[in-house]
């Protein structure tokens, strides 16, 4: 097990009080120790503030924010990065839920293989499937030209990757996971996915399904290379 370099787990919630515990003891029990913990809350109007100072009280590893109003998760999640220590960063989402092992794996494949970034496939919670399935075994400098090959909850960067092309475009508001893959891969940096699900995927109720249309919209913009015009 590698456990010597700092782990910065970062996510972004928004009225999440149904789930946020669950994804913040997802990290809490992972086998690899060296991680804290930066939670923003983006202008919940729930309990979910409450919970997670709740779970601060506890452990001293994690941090916690608080947006006066929503600025989205574009701008949330630049703004963890700059608050991180850590020598590598990883993505959890407050409606889903990490295996315990799934950092420790992460960081032994991206260290034997000096990758710069790494994901996994994950279980959708709410039928089972493990995604994605088939196209798992494509190129994924193919796939890429069609849709984002990584589920962004899953991913793990070295922050120096990340600092160096300026984090997450801000020009996008949804999508933003799709177009700063679409730049990793233009600037040739290496990467895997791991076969085995590490990751447990909600698939209802999330932005991804409440905002089809506009998801599809800036995600056509960072297929196509131009800044939305909203």
């Amino acid at each position: 097990m590698i456990n010597s370099e700092l782990v910065s787990v970062i996510m972004s919630t928004y009225n999440d009080e149904n789930t946020i515990s669950a994804a913040i003891e997802s990290i809490l029990s992972q086998t690899y120790k060296n991680i804290e913990i930066h939670i923003n809350d983006d202008g919940s109007k729930d309990n979910t503030m409450k919970i997670i100072e709740g779970y601060s009280k506890q452990n001293k590893n994690m941090f916690i924010y608080r947006n006066n109003k929503n600025i989205g998760l574009t701008k949330s999640l630049n703004f963890l990065i700059n608050k991180t220590k850590g020598e590598y960063i990883a993505r959890q989402d407050a409606d889903d839920s990490s295996h315990p092992d799934r950092i420790n794996q992460q960081i032994i494949t991206m260290k034997k293989n000096n990758l710069d970034f790494c994901g996994t496939r994950a279980i959708v919670k709410q039928t089972g499937k493990i995604i994605p399935n088939y196209s798992y075994y494509l190129p994924k400098n193919l796939l890429i030209k069609y849709k984002n090959p990584f589920i962004h909850g899953t991913l793990v960067f070295k922050k120096e990757v990340i600092v160096d092309i300026g984090g997450y475009d801000e020009n996008f508001y949804y999508s933003q996971d799709y177009k700063l893959i679409v730049k990793l891969f233009q600037e040739n940096h290496t990467f895997k996915m791991l076969r085995k699900p590490y990751y447990s995927l909600n698939y209802s109720n999330n932005i991804s399904i409440n905002f089809k249309a506009e998801q599809k919209y800036y995600a056509d913009c960072a297929r196509k290379g131009i800044n939305p015009d909203y």
